[in-house]
């Protein structure tokens, strides 16, 4: 079986061109994030879907991406990591005390087998786009990685924090790592 990645960080941070990249250097399948092509897709604004509606979508997200993560025997190059999905869980206020959703949502992100390196990319190096999918608003994707960044270095049994801020440099980075992985070096 092939290694299992998953690129990690806040909107605008490089993660689906960096993982599609990988994935091709690596050939293995790129799995998207989700939620960019849901909102290319043409689906409803999120402020329209309200609090419910919201939590539905993110529980749809994961369980798509989790079935394609099953799918994927020869291992994948993933768009976010479940640890993203459990911070969105957390910034969105889904969590709620006893709730078996929430439970089984958590038990599933936070599988400490899920991945065999999380690769979490920094925050700030790269303009925030405005291409109309993601917030542009610096402070919302700074709250964001935080939460998300603190997932992952505390939960994550396989963390590499990439230094690189250039496409080419995080690429040759992470080709090093998954090499260095491969022969146990």
């Amino acid at each position: 079986m092939g290694q299992r990645i998953a690129i990690s960080g806040s909107a605008g941070v490089g993660k689906s061109t960096l993982a599609r990249a990988l994935a091709a250097e690596l050939g293995v399948p790129y799995l998207p994030e989700g939620m960019r092509e849901y909102l290319e897709g043409g689906g409803p604004d999120l402020h329209q879907l309200g609090h419910e509606g919201i939590r539905a979508l993110v529980l749809r997200l994961w369980n798509e991406r989790r079935e394609a993560e099953a799918r994927a025997a020869s291992g994948f190059v993933a768009d976010r990591s479940s640890y993203d999905f459990a911070s969105f869980w957390l910034f969105y206020l889904f969590a709620e005390p006893a709730d078996p959703v929430t439970e089984a949502y958590f038990a599933e992100t936070m599988s400490p087998d899920r991945y065999d390196l999380v690769a979490l990319l920094p925050w700030g190096c790269l303009p925030i786009e405005a291409d109309g999918v993601r917030n542009t608003n610096p402070w919302v994707q700074l709250h964001t990685h935080f939460l998300i960044d603190g997932m992952v270095r505390r939960c994550a049994p396989r963390v590499h924090a990439v230094q690189a801020t250039d496409l080419r440099g995080r690429l040759a980075e992470m080709v090093a790592l998954v090499s260095q992985r491969s022969t146990g070096r």
